[in-house]
């Protein structure tokens, strides 16, 4: 029994639900977290997410498990393994459905901008035709990859009726592009390239240029996000520049793991190195003392 459950939190990728922080950020970042409404409504918008991005990743499993079972660490994923049935998996996916809607019951009780609601089901639907066609379209795979960042990030604007910074769009966008070039980077490194078609059209030496271009304008974007007059005045005092060289040693870290032995995946690579997690927590108390 307990053995099935984790089989079922595994395909649900519970542990990819790090990435819906970024639902957070605009609540915390425009200073709406004072209002009790405003913190329910992003806690219903992150478990919403979740659950659907779960369904995503509970129906890319199952079109990827012939590709995955080819995968030296993909194999033993749980539908790709024969654990999880594909039966099995549907029903899943419909379950997760039904949680999904009472949770939408939830935004709507709280008065949350339901407008917001059409972000979750653009990223369904572009993640479906991820699934079944553009994960083979070179470049378009790792922009949908980019896509799914912003659209959080954006999603958790709009639940609380707030703007997002010019310069924090430009930051999520470029850290993002960093990462998924860095994914198929050390995929090519470490994987037989018939266990993903795109990485056909990359090489080694093109996705390290991307890499680096886009950390750079990830420090760039950054650095002029701290010093954005309009965070400033939300702040009351200038201190945020303090946290750059915290960035960048974050970055600094990242990718040194990530040109190690490493596949590359954004969650494993920070939840699987203590220094690394360390000086992300760092960094998150940093910004909490500031701020609040």
């Amino acid at each position: 029994m307990f053995s099935k459950l984790n089989d079922y939190l595994k395909l649900i990728r519970v542990k990819h639900y790090i990435k819906n922080i970024l639902i957070f950020v605009p609540l915390f970042f425009s200073g709406l977290y004072k209002d009790f409404n405003n913190i329910v409504v992003a806690i219903c918008g992150f478990f919403l997410f979740s659950i659907v991005a779960s369904i995503i990743y509970v129906f890319n499993d199952i079109c990827d498990a012939p590709k995955d079972r080819m995968h030296e660490v993909k194999k033993n994923r749980p539908i790709a393994s024969g654990r999880v049935g594909v039966k099995e998996a549907y029903f899943l996916i419909i379950f997760l459905g039904i949680i999904s809607f009472l949770l939408v019951y939830c935004l709507y009780l709280f008065k949350a901008n339901l407008y917001s609601l059409i972000l979750p089901i653009i990223y369904v639907g572009i993640n479906i035709l991820y699934s079944k066609w553009l994960k083979h379209v070179v470049l378009v795979d790792v922009i949908i990859l980019v896509s799914g960042f912003l659209i959080r990030l954006f999603f958790g604007a709009l639940l609380i009726d707030c703007v997002v910074s010019n310069y924090l769009y430009l930051t999520v966008m470029s850290l993002a592009f960093y990462m998924g070039f860095g994914k198929r980077r050390n995929e090519i490194m470490k994987s037989d390239k018939n266990t993903r078609d795109v990485l056909k059209y990359y090489n080694k030496e093109f996705l390290d240029k991307m890499m680096y271009v886009c950390l750079t304008l990830t420090v760039v974007f950054y650095s002029m996000w701290t010093v954005d007059p309009n965070v400033i005045s939300n702040v009351h005092h200038n201190l945020l520049i303090w946290t750059v060289p915290i960035i960048m040693i974050i970055l600094f870290q990242y990718s040194l793991i990530v040109e190690k032995d490493s596949f590359g995946d954004p969650v494993d690579v920070l939840v699987s190195n203590k220094p690394l997690l360390l000086s992300c927590l760092f960094y998150a108390l940093f910004i909490i003392v500031i701020f609040v």
